[in-house]
């Protein structure tokens, strides 16, 4: 579009002249141009120059027969329009020029015929501009009529400017502006309607002057912005314009539709623009498809091609810079339906980079065309030669030839050889291949912003095409590389053939065999997809170096690369550089991923899943190829991860390479090594095991024509992938090997078991372990058959219920918050080297730990004990395992056997310890924060001061063994014994009590408190327990156990209850109980009483009874009692209320029962007892 002159690519803008006061001419220009839609100025500076308005042309004799147009348009018109026709004309005159001398005004109204005379017959509006330097100065009435009358114009065609006042001359510059802007308005509409009037009575004879007054009648329009009207005449004119196409005769055939494309051209641009230019882009898409469906059989002859692919190529790209400019968006509303029979646009038509592309497409037909072109125009050219001079004409579109004979210069039209020639020399000076390369990367760039993929690769490949026709290979071998990756990736068969053509051709430029090589494998072995056919010169361009898709092609590629590696007759091309280059074996490597996996595929299969150190075993190689042609293998050399397994199988033929030395022990000899175009070659060996671990096949090598070495990386049958571009092909499926179950689960590595083990590794356990005890496990390890070099014990401890952690995630920090943890390990020799070896292994962590074992010869044993703690009850997986090599040799050293054992020990809590206080026998005491705390949630127990209140610790066995129990007392807490004294009233005085699985040991102490005290901490429960030794265990160390007592409220009760009762009593005798209240206040307490009726007793005195109690005194209630049962029996209930404290005291249910004789018992007072040891179980 830049190429279009400047005239054509913006819109009309309308042309005024003004004359005379050069000095005003910049202000006045300046507010011309300002205005919206502006306009431009020729400014003169004075009245001598009005003659460059005049008409340039030769009359014409009206008489004179009309003569055919030369052409359709000429070149100049629209820019004399806009740049020396003016619509008005302002000629300016000072006052004084016009009111003061006489022979002034003669000067003015000379000046003023001039500028008529100049300007007569051309509808050019005349204004007349007076200035003045004030607004007073002004000129009579006389004066302004007389000058209006010889100007023959209106009187609002009389402007006055003031000059020094800026509000006046603002006001009259508007003024101005308007007169100008209704003048101009008016020139081009007379202009036009005098224009379509022609049309309209249609009195000429020539399409041309139709066309020509068409595009006139448009331009008119767009002066004055009607653009409807600019649109239907520039539409009607293209219509004339087709039907001009083969009827015309004026001009040869060629230049003929030279012309008429310049025009149309010109046609399409305005309503393209003007379609944009309103925000119709669909119309204006249409449009385009209606032009280039017009145009795009209008060729003309072969030797012209490249002149019509050219012009066709610029309407794509000046129509995709225009969609780029502009500033509509596309409609969303209209994108469904795109592609549709009532919308038969398509969304990439909306993108400039679609037009981009075709764009360089076309142009590198125009190239092509050229090629042919110039071959059968060097005959003509060397007989004729290129004309000289020639020159574009005056009409669009067309050329001439000047010739000069003396001083006389002529134009003289060219035949169409002649034409023919100059435009074919004019095509060849350029290089169209960089616009082409620009063109493609732009539209590139585009596609690849909105993820158009192919797309851009398509745009990637044309530049590349573009590249190896400028002969810069690298870049053109580095694009076609990166397209030829996205063609293999999807598919494209046909386009990765004629990339690989390409490749092929840079890698020779380039002096690159082994790519070379690569390429044509690659090519020799894309599936069959066309075939065998003529291929002629067009067909050969359209390929590219890679010619037709057919089998001889395949095959001659093939032969190609055979050539290359046997120095014989090198490809076509090819020069002493690709020579040299050559080395002396090219190695190619072929993976899963390699685009060569169609030349040759590796498949490797096992016949066992596992085999022992040393047995042999059977090994399948299966081969494949796509190659068009029967390949001669010379050598295979099958390569493991154990190279001692690594083999080599080698052709018999007789101009076999010699083999290397270091593999002649594991040749085999094979009559034939011959691949078929797909299908398998099927080898099956027998290898020998190696070490234990994993052995797995790595690669195949092959040797071709002794200069090749193709290595592929071995494939296991069961995870074969499909070849992409051979998926869909017609051809019989085989399998790589004869077993069907093979071809199905096959796999290219093996596990080589690990020798037995002939050491055994012995863990024992002592039953559960113990919260708190140092628990031990021995272990021990003896040699059976192999002697142990380089061993060591590894020991881990894990949770046995999952999770892996021995301690919770929040503790990790604290060495202490272990639940399980390993403390060390302890061998039979308690020398120094093995006290290290145990406090390094206390440096490791708390549940691994490492012991290096000493060298064992066979038969010997070594053992150790693991120490483990429990710090909480936990079942800890504890594993051992034992690695060990058989020698000390390096070798031997490398190849380690392992041992492994696991053992579960249980984590149990030894004790579960309890405790109970007790109240005085028969004392109740009234203690107030039992009442406070009736209403609360504090659960704290209160005892009373100078009481003297029970404790009962029990200590349940919770394990499955019998524990013994040394001993059990109360450890006071700080000074706490001096407020506060706990006597043990019955303890363990034979050494240790045996306490059974599931069994109790209780102990029983006296509290007695002497303070007063909220929160008193009477200490922590010590247990010394250990294993009952008499059952073998042989952990019989003491273990602490330690449980803190609860805090306890100390306070002085305000009542004291007692009951006084006899021991027992006898059936019908009576007896007398008594019910001690003491006031311990120093306060007058008044007390309520109360007895209730028990069937089971006969009793005197008041059921109800009230009283007053002297402070620090005690006051007494007596009832006598008749049993009438015997048995256990219940007392009747007796209720003492406090009335300050609203509190009741009740003794308990077992103070008030006595048990009642029938009789009187007779007990045997002389029989001793002794005092021992109670265990309440």
């Amino acid at each position: 579009m830049e190429d279009y002159p400047e005239e054509l690519r913006t819109p009309p803008v309308s042309l005024v002249s003004i004359v005379g006061c050069p000095e005003l001419h910049p202000s006045i220009s300046a507010a011309l141009s300002s205005q919206q839609p502006p306009m431009n100025t020729l400014a003169l500076p004075d009245f001598a120059k009005a003659s460059i308005l005049a008409r340039s042309g030769k009359p014409r004799d009206p008489l004179a027969p009309s003569q055919p147009p030369a052409g359709i348009l000429k070149k100049d018109w629209l820019l004399k329009h806009r740049t020396r026709v003016p619509a008005a004309v302002a000629a300016l005159f000072r006052a004084d020029q016009v009111s003061g001398d006489p022979a002034q005004w003669l000067q003015a109204c000379s000046d003023l015929e001039n500028l008529k005379s100049a300007i007569q017959g051309k509808n050019t509006k005349l204004v007349v501009v007076l200035v003045q330097a004030q607004a007073s100065d002004e000129l009579s009435e006389d004066v302004t009529v007389a000058l209006r009358k010889h100007a023959e114009i209106d009187s609002k065609h009389l402007v006055v400017l003031v000059e020094h006042d800026e509000a006046e001359w603002n006001r009259s510059l508007n003024k101005l502006k308007n007169v100008f802007v209704e003048l101009c308005a008016a020139f081009y509409k007379e202009e036009g309607r005098r224009i379509k009037a022609r049309i309209e009575k249609r009195n000429f004879a020539s399409v041309e002057l139709s066309i020509r007054y068409c595009f006139k009648v448009s331009i008119y329009a767009e002066f004055r912005r009607d653009w409807p009207e600019a649109l239907k005449f520039y539409e009607e004119g293209v219509r004339v314009l087709r039907e001009m196409i083969g009827t015309s005769t004026r001009l040869p055939p060629t230049q003929r539709l030279v012309e008429i494309k310049a025009v149309a051209e010109q046609f399409h641009f305005k309503i393209s623009t003007l379609l944009l230019h309103a925000g119709k882009v669909v119309e204006a898409i249409t449009w385009f498809r209606k032009h280039i469906r017009s145009y795009e059989r209008v060729v003309g002859t072969p030797e012209v091609a490249f002149l019509h692919w050219e012009w066709f190529s610029r309407q794509f790209l000046v129509f995709g810079e225009l969609i780029e400019t502009t500033s509509t968006t596309i409609p969303d509303t209209l994108s469904p339906r795109f592609g549709t029979a009532d919308n038969a646009l398509t969304e990439w038509e909306f993108q400039p980079a679609y037009y981009y592309q075709l764009a360089a497409t076309y142009l590198r037909e125009k190239r092509y065309a050229i090629e042919c072109s110039s071959s059968m125009a060097n005959l003509t050219t060397e007989v004729n030669g290129v004309p000289e001079s020639v020159m574009p004409s005056v009409y669009v579109g067309q050329y001439v030839r000047l010739f000069e004979q003396g001083d006389t210069v002529s134009v003289l039209p060219l035949s169409d050889t002649e034409y023919t020639s100059y435009a074919l020399s004019e095509a060849e000076r350029f290089q169209d291949s960089y616009e082409i390369i620009a063109l493609f990367r732009k539209a590139y760039e585009s596609f690849q912003s909105l993820g158009a993929t192919r797309m851009a690769s398509a745009c990637s490949g044309g530049m590349a095409i573009e590249y190896y026709a400028a002969g810069d290979f690298s870049n053109a071998k580095q694009l076609f590389d990166s397209v030829a990756g996205l063609y293999r990736q999807e598919g494209w068969t046909t386009l990765l053939w004629e990339n690989l053509g390409y490749l092929r051709e840079c890698s020779m430029k380039l002096n690159s065999p082994k790519d070379f090589i690569s390429y044509s494998l690659e090519m020799a072995a894309l599936p069959l997809f066309s075939g065998s056919g003529a291929e002629n010169r067009e067909n050969k361009i359209k390929s590219g170096p890679a010619g037709s898709p057919t089998i001889s092609r395949r095959e001659n590629i093939q032969q190609e690369v055979i050539n290359v590696l046997e120095r014989k007759q090198s490809s076509e091309g090819t020069d002493d550089g690709f020579n040299n280059a050559m080395e002396e074996v090219t190695h190619l490597d072929i993976d899963q991923i390699s685009p060569l996996r169609m030349v040759l595929t590796a498949s490797v299969a096992f016949h066992d899943q596992s085999v022992k150190p040393g047995s042999p075993l059977l090994v399948s190689v299966s081969l494949l190829s796509h190659l068009p042609s029967p390949v001669v293998v010379d050598q295979l050399e099958v390569q493991f991860n154990q190279s001692d397994c690594n083999f080599v199988i080698h052709s018999t033929q007789e101009d076999s390479p010699p083999l290397d030395s270091n593999l002649r022990d594991q040749v085999v000899q094979d009559t034939s090594l011959t691949l078929f175009t797909n299908r398998w070659m099927r080898l099956t060996h027998e290898v020998k095991s190696g070490q234990s671990g994993k052995l797995e096949c790595l690669s195949v090598k092959a040797t071709i024509h002794k200069h090749l070495v193709i290595c592929c990386h071995a494939e296991s049958p069961a995870s074969m992938e499909d070849f992409p571009l051979w998926k869909f092909e017609n051809q019989v499926e085989t399998l790589p090997t004869k077993d069907t179950a093979l071809a199905f689960s096959g796999q290219k590595l093996i596990q080589v078991e690990e020798p037995d083990a002939q050491v055994d590794l012995v863990l024992n356990s002592a039953g559960p372990a113990l919260v708190g005890e140092l628990f031990t496990v021995p272990v021990t390890i003896e040699s059976k058959g192999h002697a142990v070099h380089s061993g060591e014990l590894k020991i881990n401890l894990v949770d046995a219920r999952g999770g892996g952690l021995l301690l919770s995630p929040r503790e990790a920090e604290d060495s202490e918050s272990h639940h399980v943890e390993l403390l060390g390990v302890s061998t039979v020799s308690e020398d120094k080297e093995s006290k290290e070896e145990a406090d390094s292994i206390r440096k490791i962590q708390y549940s691994f730990g490492v012991v290096s074992v000493p060298t064992l010869s066979v038969g010997d044993s070594w053992s150790c004990k693991l120490e483990i703690k429990w710090h909480r009850a936990k079942s800890v997986m504890l594993y051992v395992s034992l690695g060990y090599s058989l020698g000390s040799s390096e070798e031997e050293a490398l190849h380690r056997l392992n041992i492994h054992r696991s053992l579960q020990i249980e984590g149990q809590i030894p004790l579960l310890v309890s405790h109970q206080f007790l109240r005085p026998f028969r004392r109740e005491p009234l203690l107030l924060s039992g009442i406070r705390s009736l209403g609360s949630d504090d659960k704290k127990c209160s005892l009373a001061m100078n009481e003297s209140n029970m404790l009962i610790v029990t200590a349940r066995n919770c394990t499955d063994v019998p524990l013994c129990l040394h001993s059990m007392t109360i450890q006071p807490d700080g000074d706490g014994e001096q407020l506060c004294s706990v006597p043990q009233i019955s303890g363990i005085s034979n050494g240790h009590a045996v306490v059974a699985p599931s069994e109790e040991y209780k102990g029983i102490f006296s509290v007695n408190p002497r303070a007063i005290s909220t929160n008193f901490n009477l200490g922590e429960i010590c247990l010394n327990w250990s294993r009952d030794s008499s059952l073998g265990e042989d952990q019989d160390r003491l273990i602490i156990m330690k449980e803190q007592l609860p805090e306890v409220s100390i306070e002085e009760p305000p009542l004291v209850v007692g009951m006084e009762c006899p021991p027992y009593a006898i059936l019908g005798i009576p007896f007398t109980i008594y019910v001690k209240i003491h006031n311990s206040t120093s306060l007058l307490q008044e007390i309520k009483y109360s007895l209730v009726d028990s069937q089971n007793f006969v009793f005197s005195g008041a059921h109800n009874h009230a009283a007053f109690i002297l402070p620090k005194s005690e006051h007494i209630v007596s009832h006598k009692l008749v049993p009438l049962g015997s048995g256990s029996q219940q007392l009747p209930k007796i209720t003492v209320t406090s009335v300050r404290y609203s509190a009741a005291l009740t003794p308990s249910a077992s103070a008030a029962t006595v048990f009642v004789y029938p009789s009187e018992p007779k007990f045997n007072l002389e029989t001793s007892h002794s005092t021992s040891d109670e265990i309440v179980s």
